[in-house]
């Protein structure tokens, strides 16, 4: 058995037990609602991982699929107040059909065309749709939003997803098997031909695959898994508001997901965690948060457009032939963006004292 092969067996139940024991480490409830904001966004930028790193499409309103999504399992959540807390397990279903749906009816307009027209397309679309979900208050909740509540009825074996640990579980659940899925996806014949239309879509042309079909089919399927990260996150923080349509939700997905890494299948799950983390826990330390993700994004596509995980494996590949030069120059990067971190505080302090 090669080590190729082995990595390959042995990383889905590496990663079934990571999720089930992260909760053993972190067992308070902010990190736990943290962890859970981690799952969600997982989902979300494997999702996108679909249209921009397997097939090619660069959206600008990933959000609004799984936005929607949000909108239609909190809408469910409240009809089936009353009932047993099973049937928050199939709420993402829910969520993931009203995201598949979204994708048919924008998808079937935005991939009539690719590369600048597609994203370009796709920008209009978010900002139609975040407008005019303002216009829709009865569905929408207008600018307060529309809440929930995750405790349906009767406990289902004792569990009636008060806890955040719970609802950490469901995530948690659906996190493995939509990436699984996901996963799955890229061995099949249609994951093939997305790569094949991403790089070449006159020669998948000739040879007999239509790649508008191919890109239609691909971005149904995206949506379908961004509605059940909306449905998740929806469940997660029991109300969903235009916020969740928005262009700054949309970007965030991109950013995330390319920090990570398209080329990798693991890439967007890592960014996703650092991104939910730069946001998360730097914005209680400093203003300038933001700030450095800007910076770190900046750093990644001039420096190491792999992403994260790509310098991850190149570090694990190469860590025997790296030259004490090599981590000389490391060091003093590291000691290069400490200065520059140094300097940005003092004058966020300075800023907030005049």
């Amino acid at each position: 058995m090669t080590l190729s092969s082995w990595r390959n067996k042995s990383a889905w139940p590496a990663f079934a037990l990571l999720l089930a024991a992260v909760p053993l480490l972190f067992a308070q409830s902010a990190a736990l609602s943290i962890l859970s904001q981690c799952g969600c966004m997982m989902i979300l930028a494997l999702s996108f991982n679909m249209l921009l790193g397997q097939s090619g499409m660069l959206s600008f309103g990933h959000a609004v699929y799984a936005g929607l999504a949000a909108f239609a399992s909190v809408h469910a959540m409240n009809r089936l107040t009353g009932g047993s807390a099973a049937a928050l397990l199939f709420v993402p279903l829910v969520g993931g059909m009203a995201g598949m749906l979204a994708g048919a009816v924008f998808g079937f307009v935005t991939t009539r065309r690719s590369g600048t027209a597609l994203s370009m397309i796709s920008l209009a679309l978010v900002e139609l749709i975040a407008a005019g979900a303002l216009m829709f208050p009865g569905w929408f909740g207008g600018e307060s939003g529309i809440s929930t509540d995750r405790v349906l009825g009767a406990p289902f074996l004792g569990i009636d997803f008060a806890s955040q640990l719970q609802v950490y579980y469901l995530i948690a659940f659906w996190l493995f098997v939509s990436a699984a899925a996901m996963y799955a996806l890229t061995q099949t014949p249609l994951g093939r031909i997305a790569n094949a239309v991403r790089d070449n879509p006159e020669r998948a042309a000739f040879i007999g695959h239509d790649p508008r079909q191919v890109r239609y089919l691909m971005f149904m399927l995206s949506a379908f898994f961004a509605g059940i990260g909306g449905a998740l996150t929806a469940i997660n923080f029991e109300i969903v508001s235009a916020e969740n349509l928005s262009l700054l939700r949309s970007a965030q997905i991109l950013l995330f997901t390319f920090i990570g890494g398209i080329g990798f299948f693991f890439g967007p799950m890592v960014g996703a965690v650092v991104g939910v983390l730069f946001s998360s826990l730097l914005s209680a330390y400093t203003r300038g948060w933001q700030l450095y993700l800007g910076l770190l994004f900046v750093m990644i596509v001039l420096f190491a457009p792999s992403g994260i995980a790509g310098i991850g494996v190149t570090l694990v590949d190469r860590w025997r032939h790296i030259a004490m030069k090599s981590l000389i120059r490391l060091a003093g990067l590291l000691a290069l963006a400490s200065a520059a971190v140094f300097v940005i505080e003092m004058l966020y302090r300075r800023a907030a004292a005049l």
